[in-house]
């Protein structure tokens, strides 16, 4: 693959908004704040989320692909089954219907999973694969839970995007970048370590992408083994690491572990930007994406 990728950015298209709005709990807009449990009330950009001057910023800038997922840190896939299948359904509909070069990460609930209705989204051909929040997957035995899900995207032949669940709540007074730099990087990387232990075993052929690279748990190689959790390596080929956030220094350390076959770009757009494909590996942005959506 050649065309230039995004995998991963956020924009939340009209019906998605009003739907928001219509909500008495959390997650909710009023206006243009959008108001959750485990944050403080968070002032949203409209223009971030008008989809004609996202569209033409991508294509200025020369993206041939942007997936675009449900923000997971809402927690609505741990919504209860009928309030959070409703806003999934709200998300699948509005975004599939995204002009290029917007692409879409499925959603599921993770409350009650429905791999029947996954299965359906899967056959859509704008739709890359499926994100979960790493919040669903944070042990051996809620990767096994979620194992149906897992099961049809690995026999559509479709990619997993582990993403930062919600935060939780905490007392105290904490900055606003506390959420994206604290339990964010924890769930990643305890999601990282029960799909090391029992993920790669229940699905030997699944894809999978973790998003801000995995909060850097590859780095822990070392005492990884040295603490009875088994050696590293090689590196999964079926294994990804999304850069959103990150740069030079995160990234070339990492690399030198899972190796630069295993990075791909991705930029958390509008809350981060992307790479510069001047300064950086062209597989990153191209290659390696191609190896990730299509095996």
């Amino acid at each position: 693959m050649s065309t230039r990728v995004d995998c991963h950015q956020h924009l939340w298209p009209p019906a998605l908004v009003e739907a928001l709005r219509r909500r008495d709990g959390f997650p909710c807009l009023r206006g243009w704040t959008l108001h959750l449990a485990g944050e403080n009330p968070y002032q949203v950009d409209p223009a971030a989320h008008d989809v004609t001057l996202r569209r033409e910023r991508e294509l200025a800038e020369g993206a041939g692909r942007v997936l675009v997922s449900l923000s997971s840190p809402l927690g609505i896939e741990h919504l209860p089954a009928a309030d959070g299948a409703e806003l999934i359904d709200v998300w699948h509909a509005s975004a599939l219907v995204l002009p290029d070069p917007f692409h879409v990460w499925a959603a599921a609930s993770v409350t009650s999973p429905d791999a029947p209705a996954l299965a359906r989204v899967l056959r859509e051909e704008r739709v890359a694969g499926l994100q979960l929040p790493a919040t669903a997957l944070g042990s051996p035995s809620a990767i096994a839970r979620l194992s149906p899900l897992l099961a049809v995207l690995e026999k559509a032949g479709k990619p997993l995007l582990v993403h930062p669940g919600p935060a939780p709540a905490e007392d105290g007074d904490l900055p606003g970048w506390w959420p994206a730099l604290v339990p964010y990087v924890a769930q990643m990387h305890r999601s990282w370590m029960a799909w090391h232990v029992a993920g790669r075993t229940l699905h030997p052929r699944l894809r999978i992408a973790f998003v801000a690279l995995a909060g850097l748990a590859p780095l822990h190689h070392e005492r990884l083994t040295a603490r009875g959790g088994g050696a590293f390596g090689p590196a999964d080929p079926n294994v990804f690491y999304e850069t959103s956030s990150y740069r030079a220094d995160a990234i070339g350390a990492l690399t030198a572990v899972v190796g630069a076959a295993a990075i791909v770009h991705g930029s958390d757009r509008p809350y981060a930007e992307p790479l510069d494909p001047a300064t950086n590996a062209a597989e990153f942005f191209t290659a390696n994406p191609g190896r990730l959506l299509a095996g």
